[in-house]
């Protein structure tokens, strides 16, 4: 049984460790990965580094890993209401992921780098990936088998549709597309998945 002095003592080591994330993406979304280092972190958080690695032995990556695994909860919970659509034609349900996807990417630069581009401490595309890193994924796959007509591989397609839609992220990113087109190129995606 959990005493009140342990309970409390629980609770106050996740706030501090949430606070650090926090600090960690918030510095990361105003300067850039860069800029967060354990010692502005501690300074951040008015604690010593000691404290930090304390929570976070692994230094720099995994509060990387951390941030990145706050990123996935939001992109899957952003995308899950174009999975679970009962209404709305096909091309309006992939509309609104697609959708999604770029706007959580729009908003959150720092994060979507921490989640698709830095290291982070856990797999991807195996039997070990995380739940919350799986989620996002499910949520393409489960629009895709709402569909009228849904594609014969939808996990292979589910797949195609998250890589052209990074790539539209990466590519706006780093000036590669103009801003102007961006819409149109929404709609051709969109097109290509529901014709």
């Amino acid at each position: 049984m959990t005493t009140p002095a342990a309970a409390r003592r629980a609770r106050q080591l996740e706030e501090r460790r949430l606070r650090i994330v926090g600090a960690a993406r918030a510095l990361a979304e105003e300067q850039g990965w860069d800029a967060v280092t354990t010692r502005r972190l501690a300074d951040a958080i008015e604690y010593s580094q000691p404290v930090l690695y304390g929570h976070f032995p692994q230094g720099r990556n995994q509060i990387v890993t951390a941030v990145a695994l706050e990123g996935f909860e939001e992109l899957a919970a952003a995308l899950a209401p174009s999975a679970h659509a009962g209404t709305g034609t096909d091309v309006e349900r992939v509309r609104a992921l697609v959708t999604a996807y770029l706007d959580f990417a729009e908003r959150h630069p720092a994060t979507y780098d921490a989640m698709f581009l830095l290291p982070v401490l856990v797999p991807f595309a195996s039997d070990e990936t995380p739940e919350v890193v799986r989620a996002g994924f499910e949520a393409i796959e489960g629009t895709l088998r709402r569909l009228d007509d849904p594609p014969a591989d939808v996990p292979t397609t589910a797949e195609v549709l998250w890589a052209a839609v990074h790539g539209l992220v990466a590519l706006r990113r780093a000036g590669r597309f103009p801003a102007v087109h961006q819409e149109e190129r929404l709609e051709t995606l969109v097109r290509l998945i529901t014709h």
